[in-house]
């Protein structure tokens, strides 16, 4: 079968040895999610803007971001394979018999972590629909043997819910990346998985996708990164902007149909704010977007969403307005439907650790939360949403 230039996440859902076709065949290809509005037609003419040098051995995947603008992230074959054998590795993976897949396996994570490892180590490929179908993830989380498992932070609440009495010692690896790392929930994730040693993993689609990769005992702090991995190199502009240089990132982006090469010795934005720590090692300070002043003190969600995990076992997430005075603030939103007692211990915990400008505007709930379909909370979907209950309001 000849290969395919452009594979869809349903045709991969499909048949996913189409991949191994795509990948294995000499033309550039690229994978793109559902639910993007970009399909075949829209990436087609992206693809054709790649320099002749690219149109061989390489791939790309379609992202958007946080800025909701689709970009084609363009990465060499040759040089993903080298990142799966290091974070073979870093991860401990020899002893890994399989890998179980609920994420899209067109976000740079999986695809990179699961498929092209699974790929380039032989080894079993197990996929699933994730927390959309429970039932059929508890089967085969009960059926894993030797497995790694890769999940993002926010799927970590649904999996407590679903599963939070069981016990799966069929995984031995878990990797978090593709958000906050749950540091909070290390004891129960334990419990869950009681033969697995866990991994905060952080990068960017840029990276495709790996900077920095920590054991989770090695930090009693979500923000703190682990070491940079083979190669990689981290840095910080003047305003504290966290830049990186690797041997296995992008070679270029195709955004608004026009291609940009990245040279191997550019520094490139990972969209993170961070600052290196006393002892050597790199903490982030959240996603540029998510971080800013208000009444003259600098917020970062990503501080405020540690409070929350810590008085709340369910999902938090943040959307930002600005209050009656023109200043800058956010919404916070709670899931599943919480309650007054759940409130108080939320209210708790920020007078707790936090003066009045870092409090939210509101407090408010929902049954649940948007995910995009790389299972992080889609904060767009989640302001416009009707269907949320109004807990607390701060009086200015």
């Amino acid at each position: 079968m000849a290969a395919v230039r452009i594979l869809t996440q349903h045709a991969i859902d499909a048949d996913v040895g189409l991949l191994t076709i795509a990948w294995s065949g000499a033309p550039s290809f690229a994978v793109i999610p559902d639910k993007t509005g970009a399909d075949h037609d829209f990436v087609a003419p992206w693809l054709e803007t790649l320099p002749p040098a690219l149109q061989s051995g390489h791939f790309a995947l379609l992202t958007s971001g946080s800025t909701g603008t689709p970009k084609l992230i363009v990465g060499r074959r040759e040089r993903a394979e080298a990142l799966a054998r290091v974070l073979h590795r870093l991860q401990d993976l020899e002893g890994a018999e399989e890998t179980l897949v609920t994420l899209p396996l067109t976000y740079s994570y999986a695809f990179v972590n699961q498929w092209l490892w699974s790929h380039v180590f032989r080894r079993r490929l197990v996929l699933t629909q994730g927390l959309a179908e429970p039932d059929h993830l508890r089967e085969r989380l009960g059926a894993a043997s030797r497995a790694m498992l890769c999940l993002v932070g926010a799927q970590v609440p649904l999996l407590l819910q679903h599963f939070g009495q069981e016990s799966f010692p069929g995984v031995i690896r878990l990797n978090f990346a593709g958000g906050r790392f749950p540091q909070e929930q290390l004891p129960a994730l334990a419990r869950l998985f009681p033969k697995a040693q866990v991994f905060n993993n952080y990068g960017c689609a840029e990276a495709l996708p790996r900077l920095t990769v920590r054991k989770a005992e090695d930090a009693d702090e979500a923000r703190i990164l682990g070491s940079p991995i083979d190669g990689v190199e981290l840095s910080t502009d003047t305003g504290s902007n966290l830049l990186f240089r690797s041997p296995y990132g992008a070679v270029g982006i195709v955004e608004g149909g026009a291609f940009r090469p990245i040279a191997d010795g550019d520094w490139t934005t990972t969209g993170d704010l961070g600052e290196r720590r006393p002892d050597g090692r790199w903490q982030l300070l959240g996603r540029a977007s998510e971080v800013f002043k208000r009444y003259g003190e600098k917020l970062s969600l990503t501080a405020i969403a540690a409070t929350v995990n810590s008085a709340w076992p369910g999902q938090c997430g943040f959307y930002r307005e600005t209050d009656p005075a023109g200043e800058d603030g956010y919404v916070l939103v709670l899931a599943p439907q919480a309650d007054a007692a759940a409130l108080r211990a939320v209210l708790h915990a920020f007078r707790a650790g936090h003066t009045r400008p870092h409090w939210p505007l509101r407090i408010e709930t929902v049954a649940a939360m948007p995910l995009m379909s790389n299972g992080k909370i889609d904060a767009s979907a989640l302001k416009s949403l009707q269907a949320k209950t109004e807990l607390w309001k701060q009086r200015l």
